[in-house]
């Protein structure tokens, strides 16, 4: 029988690295759907934020549990309210 570990799949790094992220971030601030990618030279960011601040708490999450370059940070800053819709 063998002890050899089982490598671990680029999905279930991205899962860990997501993970890792979602952690960083409890109680900070508000992403949705985020989604790390790693491409050949670094990570790129995609989700939806309430605020610019959570984007970027979001960015600092990732390089504080990675040391790949960050490409591209394409969270999106959405609001949940529509500024033309009236209050009831």
């Amino acid at each position: 029988m063998s002890d050899d570990i089982p490598p671990v799949t680029q999905t279930e790094q991205l899962e860990q690295l997501e993970q890792l992220v979602f952690r960083q971030l409890v109680g900070q601030c508000r992403i949705r759907n985020l989604r790390v990618l790693i491409q050949d030279q670094g990570v790129v960011l995609r989700g939806q934020s309430d605020t610019y601040y959570a984007k970027q708490l979001a960015q600092h999450a990732v390089l504080d549990v990675t040391e790949l370059p960050i490409l591209a940070n394409e969270i999106e800053v959405c609001s949940d309210a529509d500024p033309r819709r009236k209050p009831r």
